[in-house]
């Protein structure tokens, strides 16, 4: 079992920037201390609650902090930039990282975003699958490049001097690219399936019911199938919420009382998918009301909270509901208790890892 961390951030309103990003950039360092696999990072341009506005940046500051845990965008969101400027960007930061990048990719859900740089009525998804391409393409070819396609095109042919290096896009550091991940929310999402035929690994969204996220290990499996690709629950990650304190008491309170992270977390998130007519994604069954979403039926299902023994116990009968992954992704929250934001983190890594890691030895040994 391998345990990884995730954060969109979503952090309070009128909290000052300046602290939260510090607090977020000293998470992934605590991560990195605490042997966590990988760390992703969200983007999004225009929420004061989500603040990292570009992924590349924040990791590039982190690429000298860090010493042997992956990071990861999480996502780049492709319709809202240029394919050669994440080209460029991306290839940067997997030098800077000397290869401990995963390249996470989406469309990006947040409509203000896409508002803001024109795509709102546009095809998202055909720009995220064309932008994608575009950037596989510059990465495997040569300059000038000649890519042409309904939303870009991207040339130097007239302005390439290849004496002085003047003209293309630095390669990454990886053969052939960093890997490329994507964050899956839909059920039975047919973007899984798409990806995993594309030797892409998915990570099931920490906001997604668990009925829901099992249905994503099937379409991976229909997806490496197509492509004679041997499917691994190794390689699906399932990120989920995740408060872990010295006592059942604490844990209550920090995932549940007001003021708790968890609870302006899915406030936000529920208000988001509300008007945007996505609460489909809370349902137990789809036939149930709207108003009958309230946020402490998606709190109740959502987040796991408790002591290191109460937190294990939770997390493998998880696994009996979705099935056994074997990669954990930890949601990281805002700090509203600073000791108590980091002393989860830690309990997580130091008491329950090991646990889960005894209960399922045998799966290891069987594969």
């Amino acid at each position: 079992m391998k345990l990884s961390f995730f954060t969109m951030p979503i952090h309070p309103l009128g909290k000052p920037f300046a602290q939260s990003l510090a607090e977020d950039r000293e998470a992934f360092i605590l991560a990195d201390r605490l042997g966590y696999a990988e760390a992703y990072c969200g983007e999004h341009t225009t929420d004061h609650a989500e603040i990292i506005t570009s992924c590349v940046a924040f990791l590039a500051s982190l690429a000298y902090e860090t010493k042997n845990i992956r990071l990861g965008t999480g996502t780049v969101n492709m319709p809202n930039s240029h394919p050669a400027r994440i080209a460029a960007e991306v290839a940067m930061l997997d030098h800077m990282l000397e290869g401990r990048l995963n390249f996470g990719i989406s469309p990006g859900g947040l409509m203000s975003d896409a508002e803001i740089f024109g795509s709102m009525d546009k095809d998202r998804n055909a720009m995220f699958v064309e932008s994608i391409n575009m950037v596989l393409d510059i990465w495997a070819g040569q300059a000038p490049y000649n890519l042409k396609g309904k939303f870009w095109e991207i040339s130097t042919e007239r302005t390439m001097m290849p004496e002085i290096g003047q003209g293309e896009i630095m390669k990454p550091y990886q053969d052939p690219h960093p890997p490329v991940v994507g964050t899956a929310v839909a059920p039975f999402s047919q973007g899984v399936a798409a990806m995993a035929e594309r030797g892409w690994q998915p990570i099931s969204g920490n906001f997604l019911l668990p009925k829901w996220a099992a249905t994503h290990w099937h379409k991976y499996v229909e997806g490496c199938n197509k492509a004679g690709i041997v499917p691994d629950y190794a390689d699906w990650r399932v990120a989920k919420n995740i408060c872990v304190a010295d006592d059942m008491e604490t844990a209550r309170a920090y995932a549940r009382d007001p003021g708790s992270p968890y609870v302006l977390y899915y406030s936000q998130l529920l208000t988001k998918m509300r008007v945007g007519g996505r609460l489909n994604l809370f349902k137990e069954d789809q036939s149930m009301p709207d108003d009958d979403v309230t946020l402490d039926y998606v709190l109740d299902r959502l987040v796991i909270h408790g002591d290191a023994n109460s937190v294990t116990d939770q997390i493998l009968a998880l696994r009996e509901e979705t099935g056994p992954f074997k990669h954990l992704v930890y949601a990281g929250h805002d700090w509203t208790d600073y000791d108590l934001g980091k002393r989860s983190m830690v309990l997580m890594a130091e008491k329950v890892l090991p646990q889960l890691q005894d209960a399922t030895r045998s799966e290891a040994a069987a594969a």
